[in-house]
């Protein structure tokens, strides 16, 4: 079993960092997007992170700021949309899945998947691979949900004008978050990627550790 345990130390940590700190899976366009169809997650008060993403931000600290200009929303356009979908399908069948615990010896190790990796795994490759391909870190969003078996799961959000997409390792499929499966508990504040932000309700934010054996 794996945990998304929380990083109870994270306070500490941001103190001492620099201040500047399936076989569909197109994405189909509706020219122009209209407000009222663009559909977001809420967002609620901030929360503590993965304890995984706090020891993989020690090591891999400029990953953890950002370095680009900020932007709130990406356009979508074809071009942007090919990035997705090849950025996507490429990690999705070229990283084969298996646990923490069989790759690592630790029960939650997050890292830049070589070959093998887990679910949060993928997100960081697909994460970085959006950035060097031009897409502001704030639109590329690590983010934690129970899945359909109500077990622990990492997702990448991308913040679109289209609303908030999903890419999963999961499916090649790429959907808007409303149309997956899962409970969304929290993700990377938009603002500041050492700041999580819990995607639940006030009533609903006491909430256990999110644990999981690895989904694929």
């Amino acid at each position: 079993m794996k945990q998304f345990l929380l990083g109870a130390a994270f306070l500490m940590f941001i103190s001492s960092l620099p201040a500047d700190a399936t076989n569909d899976h197109t994405i189909a366009l509706e020219p122009p997007v209209q407000a009222q169809k663009v559909v977001y997650m809420q967002a609620f008060a901030e929360t503590l992170p993965p304890i995984g993403y706090v020891t993989f931000c020690r090591e891999h600290e400029p990953d953890c700021r950002y370095s680009g200009p900020f932007a709130d929303l990406m356009q979508l356009t074809p071009d942007k949309v090919a990035a997705l979908e090849q950025v996507n399908s490429f990690v999705n069948t070229t990283i084969s899945p298996v646990t923490d615990l069989e790759l690592y010896g630790k029960v939650e190790y997050w890292a830049y998947p070589k070959d093998k990796g887990d679910c949060e795994d993928y997100v960081l490759l697909k994460r970085r691979m959006l950035i060097e391909r031009g897409w502001p870190e704030s639109t590329l969003l690590i983010t934690v949900v129970r899945d359909e078996n109500n077990e622990g799961h990492a997702v990448l959000t991308v913040r679109t004008d289209a609303g908030d997409l999903i890419l999963d390792n999961k499916r090649l499929a790429i959907v808007g978050w409303n149309e997956t499966p899962y409970t969304f508990i929290k993700r990377q504040s938009e603002r500041n990627p050492l700041v999580w932000i819990s995607l639940l309700p006030p009533n609903q934010t006491a909430q256990p550790s999110v644990s999981a054996s690895y989904n694929h």
